[in-house]
């Protein structure tokens, strides 16, 4: 074997290393465009309608249904901010940590909408 011979299969796989070391990079500087959070986040609302949203992205403000809940329960790996304005704005938010819920306190309104903790 030549000298000549070793530098281009060298130089082929240093160009192979770097072409998978871009591709891991790239896509996992994508990932977390369509991350969810795993679960479903379940709520009851004003009128008793039980509504099960599995595995939401984990981005963004999430409206809960027209008339509201009154109890949310967080099963999902990802904390969760209730909030009683329909854009996640506002004063009166509620921590729901992951496993847990929350029920809203008699003569209080009810949660209008919530987003993730990330």
């Amino acid at each position: 074997m030549s000298v000549t011979a070793t530098v281009p299969r060298r130089r082929r796989r240093l160009a192979i290393a770097a072409g998978v070391s871009l591709l891991a990079l790239a896509a996992s500087g994508c990932s977390g465009l369509g991350r969810t959070a795993v679960g479903p986040v379940t709520y009851t609302t004003e009128r008793e309608a039980v509504i099960q949203v599995n595995s939401p992205s984990v981005r963004g403000c999430h409206r809960i249904a027209p008339a509201g809940a009154r109890e949310v329960e967080n099963g999902t790996l990802v904390d969760v901010i209730l909030y009683p304005t329909r854009d996640c704005t506002g004063r009166g938010t509620t921590y729901v940590p992951t496993r847990f819920s929350d029920v809203t306190a008699p003569g209080s309104g009810p949660w209008r909408s919530y987003s993730f903790v990330h």
